[in-house]
């Protein structure tokens, strides 16, 4: 996340345009921005028993990617393409919340009614009174990740009638 002098923030790159959202109060815009810095996040592993249980899990469960790299394993890039990973076999779990690892989302109950029909389990509910919209769940494998809701992301997404 960058913060600019005029409050904006820098949110993700919107596959559609090859832009940066940026967030300043509460609207959304789009600029174009260098998708590249020292110390951003960009490869995950994510520990898998089955490895195509848990593809398909977080395909359907978040619309990522699914793909094979060159060595033919299974792996994965976020909808947006700035976080990529795989599957491995022989880890064990993440099955406790200690550093919890968060899908970026525009409505923490759509995302929630998403991880169930994928076949997740809810460890962590939305509090819908808090002011952050989060919830913490946990994968076919027993991983335990967390869904953020976005402020202002549902709108950035909603198709704009031309």
């Amino acid at each position: 996340m960058q913060h600019w002098a005029d409050g904006a923030i820098s949110l993700g790159l919107n596959p559609r345009e090859n832009t940066t959202f940026y967030r300043g109060g509460d609207n959304m815009t789009s600029s174009a921005q260098p998708l590249y810095r020292t110390g951003k996040i960009c490869y995950i592993e994510i520990p898998a028993a089955d490895i195509s249980r848990s593809a398909d899990f977080y395909h359907r469960a978040f619309g990522w990617a699914i793909r094979h790299d060159d060595g033919g394993r299974v792996a994965f890039d976020d909808t947006v393409g700035g976080v990529s990973g795989m599957w491995v076999l022989g880890r064990p779990a993440a099955t406790e919340p200690g550093l919890v690892v968060s899908v970026m989302v525009a409505s923490a109950g759509a995302a929630v009614a998403a991880i169930k029909a994928a076949g997740g389990e809810i460890v962590q509910p939305v509090d819908e009174n808090a002011q952050e919209k989060v919830a913490w769940f946990r994968d076919p494998a027993g991983n335990v990740l967390g869904i953020y809701q976005q402020p202002g992301l549902a709108e950035a997404e909603r198709p704009r009638a031309d």
